[in-house]
């Protein structure tokens, strides 16, 4: 009976890890996102600038 609950526990522990990279992993692509948009943004801008002088 004992092997049950420490299995189960693992198991617990298995899916609480999951939820844990799951959740980091979101967090990391939203940042790489908008990492990116500020990027295009400003690259926007600098085209925009650009075309303005010239």
């Amino acid at each position: 009976m004992d092997n049950k609950k420490t299995s189960s526990g693992k198991a617990a522990k298995a899916q609480t890890r999951e939820d844990r990279l799951k959740a980091a992993l979101k967090a990391n692509m939203g940042r790489r996102k908008a990492q990116a948009k500020a990027r295009s943004a400003s690259m926007d801008e600098a085209k925009t600038a650009e075309n303005n002088e010239g």
